[in-house]
């Protein structure tokens, strides 16, 4: 089981990064001879990925829903997550579902590429083990500048709160 660290922490990263959020949905409960493999399939990349750091990949989360699966991965680049998605186990893999599901409708699939530059994010985690981006990156103490959500985004933490008007 992972360790919590108890208390609230936020993370930091050096530079920009990008978060690359995949998954299968499974459309056709019965046709398991259609959504097994591609289920199949996410281990042995993930596991590729792990064992070639050099190719970019930095992270990822599975989460697990009763139609299917979503990861959540964390990149260096978006060049590099490209490239990786040209060739190696990914290629086979999407090879094999184009030709056994392709269009049919029995299995979805979808993906979604953020690139995230300095600054322009931030997390929060309470009573929780490294997580996300925190994983990825570097698990940081929420306190000073990364106590509350506008002091990570950059601002100050007395934003001008606006007066309601005198209806009279």
């Amino acid at each position: 089981m992972a360790k919590v660290f108890p208390g609230r922490f936020s993370a930091e990263m050096d530079g920009s990064f990008v978060v690359f959020i995949i998954g299968m949905r499974v459309n056709r409960l019965m046709a398991f001879h259609k959504w097994i493999p591609v289920a199949k399939a996410m281990g042995p990349m993930v596991k590729e990925l792990y064992q070639n750091p050099d190719i970019g990949f930095i992270s990822t989360e599975f989460s697990w829903n009763w139609r299917g699966v979503t990861l959540i991965q964390y990149w260096k680049t978006y060049e590099q997550l490209e490239k990786y998605a040209r060739g190696g186990i990914h290629l086979e893999a999407w090879k094999k579902f184009n030709k056994s599901v392709g269009t049919d409708g029995t299995v979805g699939i979808f993906h979604e590429t953020y690139k995230i530059q300095p600054g322009q994010y931030e997390c929060i985690y309470g009573n929780m083990p490294a997580f996300g981006l925190a994983k990825a990156g570097k698990h940081v103490p929420a306190v000073g500048r990364m106590e509350t959500s506008r002091r990570r985004m950059g601002g100050d933490n007395n934003p001008a709160v606006p007066t309601p008007k005198n209806p009279t």
